[in-house]
């Protein structure tokens, strides 16, 4: 890679896909694949080793749905669901987001169903992102009164997920 953009580009081109170690972001390089949260993490951690300024790592929960996120099918209509939040990640760069999850990742397909931002570390997309995410979904469930327990919401989180990879 001769660039940021370069490397940008290549990433964005990256089959969606769960790596074998969430801890370790160098694997989206090795096994040339990687999620939302894998992606921007190995970005990230480029860019601090290359001392690029203003790259910030977000994590975010938005209001997903079969509207911004298309791949995951009729699986939250068939629950009776409208959304379910969702733990994403992205690159901040001078304030202007960038998705470099897929090639089809436009960040403005969810600018309006941000629910909250928040800049992390690219080792806090293993573990802290996933407690974070669970903790959030169980005040959601709580806070709106969904008829569903949290482990039936995860499971439906979790079909999305895979519609997505498919």
């Amino acid at each position: 890679m001769n660039s940021w953009y370069d490397l940008t580009l290549h990433v964005k081109s990256l089959p969606y896909g769960r790596n074998v170690n969430r801890s370790d972001v160098s694997l989206v390089w090795k096994e040339q694949k990687g999620t939302c949260s894998s992606k921007h993490a190995f970005l990230k951690h480029v860019a601090d080793l290359n001392n690029l300024p203003n790259i910030e790592l977000i994590l975010c929960m938005y209001k997903m749905n079969s509207i911004n996120t298309a791949k995951i099918g009729s699986v939250l209509s068939d629950n009776q669901l409208n959304y379910i939040p969702e733990a994403h990640c992205y690159i901040k760069i001078n304030e202007e987001r960038f998705d470099y999850t897929s090639i089809n990742s436009d960040f403005s397909k969810i600018k309006s169903d941000i629910l909250l931002e928040k800049d992390i570390e690219p080792h806090q997309v293993a573990d802290f992102k996933v407690q974070f995410h669970k903790s959030y979904l169980k005040d959601w469930i709580v806070d709106r009164s969904i008829p569903l327990n949290f482990d039936r919401i995860w499971e439906i989180r979790e079909q999305c997920i895979a519609n997505l990879s498919a």
